[in-house]
């Protein structure tokens, strides 16, 4: 061809990617100077928490074609997670179980968005070995990313047409709600790029503000990580502050209320993508039954999982918490006791909370039960 149709290739892209299982896809430039004083703002805030690699790569994040030099355009491509058999509700509402962000209940989705676009990338490059074939190939050096970058991938993919920001922070479609991944293919290619959504819609709602467990929605649109059940479960490597932990409940890996609340999840699709199926070991799972995991059964048990990057120490902090907040019972208390003396300093420091919260519990619930026969013994009804 002499004239290099990238109206058509891109269209082909597309055809490609839903091949791939992708369920949205769009093209646009890397042209995010409009981030860059609300990054340096949340940056200068300490909102990254001990997230030290949010600040180490700077304005970066917001500058695509500096992490590839010569990218022209930003594949951004999202894919649904949510699992048909998802137990929302009849997880959180027991406090014997623990429960694990949706989207940690199967595969690593970073290895499974990676491959794909991957591959995506491969049938980009063999096309354009086709089409400019005894000339200059445009198409270079490319590149995946599936949060392994630098790479602010919830404005590039607001800009490539997938949705809108919403108050949380996170990724809105209206006809997906926000129970999906995203991943990004920087290449050099010049595509014609997409529309943009014409305007956020969330309107006048702050659902997800006042559901924030911990408050960690600071102000719409602006999340403090150092409050974020999800950042204190998996990216903080040391103790969870006192404050948060009555808070956390029975989340022992990443939370989902923000968007569990959200209206316009009612419109999520589950996904028929079986490495997003819940694996039945971490679907509904009984706390006492995850505490008596070995490190050697816990590395088993979350083989090719994104859970096992916080490791069994991190894990064992994250059920002491679950299990403090949980009801008081022998075999618990037996269990905390039993662990402690071989505990690691923080996840014993964990341990020692629990069994101090659930001694407290123990004991209100004897204030009551004397109170109750002090009631008795001066003649009124049982039932009073």
């Amino acid at each position: 061809m002499t004239t290099p149709d990238f109206n058509q290739l891109a269209q082909d892209i597309k055809l490609w990617a839903s091949e791939l299982g992708f369920d949205q896809v769009g093209i646009t430039d890397t042209d995010l100077r409009a981030e860059e004083p609300k990054l340096q703002a949340w940056l200068d805030a300490g909102y990254h928490g001990s997230m030290d690699y949010m600040a180490r790569h700077g304005m970066m994040r917001a500058r695509p074609h500096e992490l590839l030099p010569g990218t022209l355009r930003v594949i951004s491509v999202r894919m649904n997670y949510l699992p048909f058999e998802a137990g929302f509700a009849a997880t959180l509402r027991d406090p014997t179980l623990g429960y694990i962000s949706r989207y940690a209940l199967g595969r690593d989705y970073h290895k499974v968005l990676r491959n794909r676009l991957k591959q995506l990338g491969d049938r980009i490059e063999a096309r354009c070995a086709e089409l400019f074939q005894g000339t200059s190939d445009p198409l270079g050096e490319w590149r995946p990313f599936v949060d392994s970058a630098p790479v602010l991938e919830r404005p590039l993919a607001a800009k490539a047409g997938l949705g809108w920001v919403g108050k949380h922070s996170l990724l809105l479609n209206e006809s997906a709600g926000s129970f999906f991944f995203l991943g990004e293919l920087l290449v050099s290619l010049p595509l014609p790029i997409d529309v943009p959504v014409e305007k956020e819609q969330c309107g006048k709602c702050v659902a997800c503000i006042n559901i924030c467990p911990t408050s960690a929605i600071v102000a719409p649109y602006v999340v403090d990580g150092r409050r974020c059940i999800s950042y204190l479960t998996i990216e903080n490597d040391g103790p969870i502050p006192e404050e948060f932990r009555p808070l956390m409940g029975n989340r022992i890996y990443g939370c989902d209320d923000c968007q569990l609340i959200c209206p316009w999840n009612r419109y999520a699709d589950a996904s028929p993508e079986p490495d997003f199926s819940p694996r039945p070991s971490l679907h509904r799972p009984p706390l006492l039954a995850l505490w008596r995991w070995s490190e050697a059964e816990f590395l088993k048990h979350t083989e090719g999982s994104p859970i096992r990057r916080i490791g069994y120490q991190r894990w064992r902090r994250n059920l002491a918490v679950a299990l403090g907040n949980g009801p008081t019972g022998p075999e618990v208390i037996a269990a905390l006791q039993q662990a402690l003396p071989e505990a690691e300093p923080m996840v014993a420091e964990h341990i020692e909370w629990a069994l101090a919260t659930l001694a407290r519990r123990q004991d209100e619930t004897n204030k009551k039960t004397r109170l109750l026969i002090r009631c008795i013994e001066k003649g009124l009804p049982d039932h009073a």
